[in-house]
């Protein structure tokens, strides 16, 4: 299976660049700014410390971010892995809606529970903007 990704568009690398930016920031937002919201959403099955996990998948997220604004060859695998995270972080989600806990200024069931719907759109964002649909097509 290659791997090579097919030209983009313009309005891909636009889509590209921008969820790569936003993953750049969210991930500054872990190590910094946000770091205690970001502590509302680790699940008590999560082995470590919520401020490990945080900072942990800040780092995740920031070498993510810049890897989406940067792949050339690749792009379509760094989708593919930017979506398998998105997954993989989305019970933080779930756990955040299911104790009531307040952060990011979702303060109530229903903002949290409208959240939790946005997942699939930053999944196949990832996937439509790297090439990463075509890729699994072919794989």
């Amino acid at each position: 299976m290659s791997t090579e990704t097919a030209p983009e568009t313009a309005l891909r690398k636009v889509g590209r660049i921008a969820l790569g930016a936003f993953m750049v920031f969210a991930g500054v937002g872990h190590l910094t700014f946000a770091r205690s919201d970001f502590q509302a959403q680790v699940p008590e099955f999560v082995p470590l410390p919520p401020d490990v996990t945080v900072l942990a998948s800040g780092a995740v997220e920031i070498a993510l971010g810049a890897a989406m604004i940067l792949a050339r060859r690749q792009r379509a695998v760094v989708g593919l892995t930017l979506a398998a995270f998105f997954v993989l972080i989305f019970p933080g989600n779930i756990a955040q809606w299911l104790h009531h806990r307040n952060a990011f200024g979702l303060d109530s069931d229903a903002k949290r529970l409208v959240r939790l719907f946005f997942q699939p759109v930053l999944i196949a964002w990832a996937l439509w903007c790297s090439g990463g649909w075509r890729l699994l097509r072919r794989g």
